[in-house]
């Protein structure tokens, strides 16, 4: 497949051009980042013809467009990305081969963008990559962080947080928008007064924040289709005059909005930051986004015609308060048919139903940082409340359980609920429980709006990218037209006993298998062997996702092995890949289990024959596309109803995974798809988990007593068997388990 149609002789002269203008060097004396940003920014020049005759054909034709806001795009690497989309990857590596540059190396120099963390964010990037391919005219809305969450690093077993600087080299994908630039308001205070028989608001004394838009192509695979990724960047406009000192801490102040990923909010301070990184690109992004259809001359009475913005998770809700603030103080709407357009124009997807992942904040402190906002809430759910109570005749606790304000706090999944026309679950699991459970009330009251949308992932990044070998295999067998039309990978099926189609499969997992086993080797100095079961959990760390229960079984192996019993097991080795929120003390002391396990079994000079243990540090989209290729076993072993969707079990089952797991999220849609021969079940259902939670019955202290090979893990953790580590190293794990 060729779409973009470019001969070596330029491609040489490109980059030679590129490098004497950008560094006055030429291909033999350039270093290998100034090749890699001369290479990226010809390649952006390549996509920016298609990118402006996408953009003008949006414009000339009046398209709806699809805005999907997000706090996370976890879009790794692009430059292999953009090349396999633009279908010229194979003519690149050519060309540059014949130059004398390895096309792996200079990509290695491209860092993964910390725009991200997880699930959340992968599935963002996802979203914009199909869209794209799909010829969807749909872009995301971000936030352009200075630094991402942060480079994970393992001393001595634990976790070790220092700055991911991202940044550090230039973002040759970027363009910088100074011309989109927009006002974010904060604080100040709000008066109200009457002109002409009508209600007026006017915010005054206010702290302005200059939001500048910096724009990422996304070009869709194969098709002349490039859609945008915007994300703002917080900066000031200029400095005051007569008072240096104060412009500095301004710029400080200001800065700080989108210097970091997901600031601390242990601290009042920290809280503030964040509900003013959430406000601040919401508000950016419903700015521009108004000021376009505005120059389409269309009325904007019809925005909903012409624009869908979908929120992911909670973060971005204040848009609901943001379109109508535009509405109703801008262009002077009567409030009625302000929010019936907001509504229309509005979709929230709900990612838990965990409720510490529920957002909340102070009435007091939103009142304070956005007055107009908090005035709008309030009066929103005012009308909803009183429509609550004529729908239920003075229900007060529904009214209480349902009110967007409560406590004197703002739920804002409540807002996003109200204020949209459409909320979906990312599971048929999970939507059920919103629906039967978390949000029942608001089903009965809402019948039609809450719906299902089942998490997915792109094939062109966890397939095509990331496992060429299994990609020519694939178009060996069936041709190339799948990479298009996915759903014509159900024609591998006449090789299911297909020996020689078979045996190559496996000599692709045996190729995969090498690429990591060596990665490990030289990144970690741990040898592992290729012929052993690979076993592998990769996501964020957190106690319902269950490395915790994965590490046990390891000790309980471990212990057995000891003892002389399974001695006859195929070698198996388990890879870790996660990190830990900074003040999610828990997480970071199972890190410290887990690499306290590894060095005790990788030492055994006997069972290490057997079994070896390995944690990966920093895990991120790269490290991703390595692991999982390689990946055998795939643990998706997260507690019953506690995980909306994943989407790492769709990316191992991809690559040829056997899955353990739960009947949660996604994974029972995927048994439903592949039977029992390929996913492997067990625990407790949602329904029985959920039935202990409310009714209790549960007790982890009778289970442990009666089973003694938990009895001597839990004895193993207290009393110095771990003899690298004090013996009340992991008191905090004990006390979780009992």
């Amino acid at each position: 497949m060729i779409y973009l149609t470019i001969d070596k002789k330029q491609i040489k002269t490109d980059l030679a051009n590129k490098l004497m203008t950008m560094f006055r060097k030429n291909v033999n004396n350039a270093s290998v980042t100034e090749k890699y940003l001369a290479f990226g920014t010809i390649l952006r020049e390549y996509i920016s013809k298609d990118w402006y005759d996408t953009e003008k054909k949006y414009i000339n034709e009046k398209s709806k467009q699809v805005y999907y806001f997000s706090l996370e795009f976890l879009i790794g690497k692009l430059m292999y990305s953009h090349m396999i989309n633009l279908g010229i990857k194979e003519i690149c590596e050519e060309t540059l081969a014949e130059l004398g540059i390895d096309l792996q190396e200079l990509s290695q120099v491209e860092p993964d963008a910390g725009l991200g963390n997880g699930g959340l964010g992968r599935l963002a990037a996802c979203f914009l990559d199909s869209m794209a391919s799909l010829k969807i005219p749909g872009h995301g809305m971000g936030i352009r962080y200075r630094y991402g969450l942060f480079e994970q690093k393992i001393e001595n077993g634990y976790q070790i947080e220092s700055p991911d600087n991202w940044l550090k080299i230039d973002n040759v994908w970027e363009m910088r928008k100074i011309e989109d630039a927009c006002t974010v308001k904060f604080g100040g205070e709000c008066n109200v007064y009457y002109k002409a028989n009508k209600l007026y608001v006017s915010h005054e004394r206010y702290d302005p924040v200059l939001a500048v838009p910096y724009d990422m192509p996304v070009p869709g695979y194969m098709n002349d289709t490039v859609n945008t990724l915007r994300l703002w960047s917080a900066e000031t406009d200029g400095y005051s005059k007569g008072n240096v000192e104060k412009s500095v801490e301004a710029k400080l102040l200001t800065d700080s909005i989108t210097y970091v990923l997901y600031p601390d909010d242990s601290t009042e301070q920290g809280r503030l930051l964040r509900l003013k990184q959430e406000y601040f690109f919401t508000s950016a992004g419903v700015q521009s986004i108004i000021k376009n259809v505005k120059k389409l001359g269309v009325s904007i009475k019809e925005l909903d015609k012409y624009v869908a913005i979908q929120i992911n998770d909670t973060h971005p809700a204040l848009a609901v308060a943001e379109i109508m603030r535009i509405l109703i103080d801008e262009d002077e709407l009567e409030w009625e048919e302000a929010f019936a357009i907001t509504q229309r124009t509005v979709a929230y997807t709900n990612h838990t139903i965990m409720a510490e992942a529920l957002e909340k904040w102070s009435a007091v402190m939103l009142k304070k940082l956005l007055p107009r906002i908090y005035m709008i809430i309030e009066e929103i759910n005012r009308r909803f409340c009183q429509d609550v109570s004529l729908r239920y005749k003075n229900d007060w606790n529904r009214i209480n359980e349902m009110s967007i304000i409560q406590d004197g706090m703002i739920k804002m999944a409540h807002l996003a609920i109200v204020g949209s026309h459409s909320v979906n679950g990312v599971a048929e699991l999970h939507t059920n429980i919103l629906k039967t459970r978390e949000l029942k009330n608001f089903n009965d009251f809402y019948p039609d709006k809450i719906n299902n949308k089942t998490n997915g992932i792109t094939h062109r990044r966890w397939l095509i990218k990331a496992n060429p070998q299994l990609t020519d295999l694939i178009d060996s067998a069936i041709g190339d037209g799948w990479k298009k039309e996915t759903e014509r990978l159900s024609e591998l099926k006449k090789y299911i006993k297909d020996k020689t189609f078979l045996d190559r499969i496996a000599d692709v997992k045996r190729t995969r298998k090498n690429i990591l086993s060596e990665y490990i080797n030289k990144n970690y100095n741990i040898s592992i062997d290729p012929d052993s079961i690979f076993d592998i959990q990769v996501k964020r760390l957190h106690m319902y996702k269950r490395q915790l229960l994965n590490i046990l079984h390891i000790m309980d192996l471990y212990n057995r092995l000891r003892e002389g019993i399974d001695t006859d097991i195929v070698p198996r080795t388990f890879i870790f890949g996660a990190k830990a929120f900074p003040g999610y003390c828990l997480a970071k002391n199972t890190i410290k289990l887990i690499c306290t396990v590894a060095d005790k079994i990788n030492s055994d000079r006997e069972i290490s024959k057997y079994l070896k243990v390995v944690f990966m540090p920093n895990y991120s989209v790269s490290h991703g596309e390595i692991m999982i290729p390689a990946g055998e076993v795939s643990e998706q072993i997260s507690t019953a109803s506690m995980e909306a969707s994943g989407t790492g079990n769709m990316k191992f089952m991809m690559n040829g995974a056997i899955t353990i797991a739960t009947m949660d999220g996604a994974n029972v849609e995927i048994h439903r798809e592949v039977g029992d021969d390929n996913i492997v079940v067990f625990g407790l259902s949602a329904n029985e988990i959920m039935s202990y939670i409310e009714k209790g019955g549960y007790y982890s202290t009778d289970i442990i007593a009666n089973d003694n090979r938990l009895k001597v893990i839990i004895n193993q953790l207290q009393n110095g068997y771990f003899n690298t580590v004090s013996v009340n190293e992991f008191e905090q794990i004990i006390y979780h388990l009992k």
